[in-house]
């Protein structure tokens, strides 16, 4: 179906059984000391297993001192990681996947709390304003000995198993830093014009082909550009990968942006799959050097990735959240089904988690990071037909019920609407949020295909369950609105009255009372696509709690752009008519409008509770009827309750 992506390739003397590349992502699953850990090694190798052509690990670190990035970050420094090295890329090999191991120092990208207090060090003394910490210039003997420690962890790497190894000289990284003008203000050899600012990176390439020898693989990631006003742009990274291939590089990696430019990194769901300026960078590279080249851009479809390659954009596609939501990506691309893959949605949670020092997690992949204890092959196929109910088609109970019947189950799921997702429908709402409704249709196509028996328009009463002689119940019946008890809120309307079209507000002065995930979305519904004057009223000082800032970044200037108003340390006291009574610092204000709408939470919905522990010895809560929160955390909880069942 997919020609292109599914069409052998070559990177140096390394043959690819297909064009799709998991590009690098930190993940924070190796152990404390830096080795590849079961943790890890079950990560990539479902990654392989899925069928990617080619696996590059996260950043791996090369220093320890001031060179890390996460608390469990993958190492390169010591002899001692070889042995866990072997048995990762053994596991990758099995799958005939090849796998580059990408050597790392995050520089003025790096907190000193992650370093244990050291001083962050680069190129010169210029402070990353996404970090906040200045960080002292290093001196020309310490980039001599980084140049050695990179080649060094380059031969571990090799000693390892490795097929080669990636440079990351992108993202505003260390290598990077010495690239761009914004960051290297140095005299010495290592700065000045660009030829000197490359010389860091001349170096470590060098210095690698010279110890690894000519097979070994060698792959740069650099920016095409780094969208800061007085950064590295398209002109001179094309002379950077020009320089590159004339030392013998064997594929570069493109990509662009740095922390202070993050949102271009990662993208949240504003930005569309393959925009034009990222897939420019890439073209433009590759049409100036006669080197293969691999480029992440946003792909989240298998026709999208098709496509850039038929247009020549790269010759490899880098498909990096896309595998984290789906490790089965490529082999259901391959087998063109399409409608089967679990497809990111953008919504930044990863980073979100991997910035609380959390491991990697993903929304829609409830075992991401935990394969290697509760993955699929640690399923207990134990269900030996009998049968469990599930009340609740919302994501909670979706994947309880499939879990369920993985194991052998028969699981009945009872939806009282003639539909599936739940809240999901209204989630899909707001701008940017559409690719929900593709996960829904997954969602519902994995359950027939598991042969969940779905009852849809069926409320699922006691009555109901104990007519399918269920054994249990798992209760995935989701909130209900969080409705205050003040003077005037029988006037206002909820969240869900917008977002389910039953208050149809347009052209009006709106009034939103939360700033959470559910108000911003609803507020920016409001304001872009029903064209109201909106103000956002929130308790708390800053809105958007829960929301990683580059997720929270296009919400906010969606609101701004549209003229809304939003209002922190602020809380509602009363309605009247015509008007929202607010208190912020002791001091009421009167909001003129034509409408409040309440998103202020949920509250679990318990109603069937009593009645079904009267009727069933077991009976599990999932969702947010056991404690609202939002998609990751309800799938978790299917998944998680449904796993231990007994």
């Amino acid at each position: 179906m997919y020609n292109k992506l599914f069409e052998p390739g070559k990177i140096g003397g390394l043959e690819l059984k297909n064009r799709v590349v998991m590009t690098a992502m930190g993940c924070s699953l190796a152990e404390p000391d830096g080795h590849p850990g079961p943790q890890m090694i079950e990560y990539y190798k479902a990654r392989a297993k899925g069928g990617a052509g080619l696996i590059i690990t996260e950043i791996t670190r090369i220093d320890d001192a001031e060179g890390a990035s996460t608390p469990c970050q993958l190492s390169v420094t010591n002899l001692k990681v070889v042995p866990g090295l072997v048995r990762l890329t053994d596991a990758v090999h099995a799958y005939d996947t090849k796998i580059l191991i990408q050597l790392h120092h995050a520089g003025n990208q790096i907190s000193s709390k992650l370093i244990g207090g050291r001083q962050p060090v680069s190129a010169s003394d210029v402070t990353c304003s996404t970090i906040g910490e200045q960080p002292r210039a290093l001196s020309t003997e310490e980039v001599e000995g980084l140049v050695k420690k990179f080649v060094t962890g380059a031969v571990i790497a090799q000693l390892g198993g490795a097929d080669g190894v990636e440079i990351h000289a992108a993202h505003g990284y260390l290598v990077g830093q010495f690239l761009s003008p914004h960051t290297n203000h140095r005299t010495d050899k290592y700065g000045g014009d660009l030829q000197g600012r490359m010389r860091f990176l001349i170096e470590i390439v060098m210095g690698i082909r010279q110890y690894c020898g000519p097979k070994f693989v060698i792959s740069v990631r650099m920016d095409g550009d780094e969208f800061i006003p007085d950064g590295l742009h398209l002109d001179e990274a094309v002379v950077v990968a020009k320089t590159m291939e004339k030392l013998g590089v064997d594929v570069i990696d493109v990509s662009c942006g740095t922390y202070e430019s993050g949102i271009t990194i990662v993208e949240p769901n504003a930005y569309p799959e393959a925009w034009p300026q990222k897939v420019n960078l890439a073209k433009t590279i590759r049409e100036n050097i006669d080197l293969p080249v691999i480029a992440v851009n946003n792909i989240k479809h298998p026709a999208t990735a098709e496509k850039l390659l038929e247009d020549g954009v790269s010759d490899f596609v880098g498909v990096a959240r896309g595998q984290l939501a789906d490790p089965e990506w490529t082999n259901k691309a391959k087998a063109g089904h399409d409608m089967r893959i679990r497809k990111c949605i953008n919504c930044m949670e990863c980073f979100r988690l991997l910035a609380m020092g959390r491991p990697l997690e993903c929304t829609l992949n409830p075992v991401l990071g935990r394969e290697y204890l509760i993955g699929e092959e640690h399923l207990k196929k134990d269900g030996a037909g009998r049968t469990v109910a599930v009340i609740g088609g919302g994501p909670a109970g979706m994947e309880a019920a499939l879990t369920l019947a993985k194991r052998g189950f028969h699981a009945v799921l009872f939806e009282e609407h003639e539909h599936l997702g739940g809240t999901v429908n209204l989630a899909a709402v707001p701008p940017h949020k559409e690719r929900l409704l593709e996960f829904i249709d997954t969602m519902a196509l994995q359950m027939k295909e598991a042969g969940v028996d779905v009852r849809l328009s069926t409320p699922g009463t006691v009555e109901a369950c104990q007519a399918v002689h269920a054994e249990a119940v798992f209760v995935a019946t989701g909130g209900y609105p969080i409705i205050p008890s003040l003077k005037g809120t029988d006037k206002a309307v909820t969240s869900t009255d917008v977002l389910t079209g039953t208050a149809d507000l347009e052209g009006k002065n709106i009034v939103v009372i939360g700033g959470g995930v559910t108000g911003l979305e609803t507020a920016e519904y409001l304001a872009v696509n029903k064209k109201n004057k909106v103000t956002v009223v929130e308790m708390m000082d800053n809105v958007g709690a829960g929301l990683y800032k580059s997720a929270l970044y296009p919400i906010m200037k969606a609101l701004k752009e549209n003229g809304a108003e939003v209002k922190t340390s602020t809380k509602l006291t009363e309605i009247e008519e015509g008007k929202a009574i607010v208190e912020t610092n002791g001091q009421r204000t009167e909001i003129p409008c034509d409408a409040v709408v309440l998103a202020m939470g949920v509250k679990p919905d318990r109603s069937l509770a009593d009645d079904l522990q009267q009727a069933f010895d077991q009976v599990i809560y999932v969702g947010d009827c056991q404690q609202p929160g939002q998609i990751r955390e309800a799938l978790h909880a299917g998944y998680d309750k449904a796993f231990v069942y007994e």
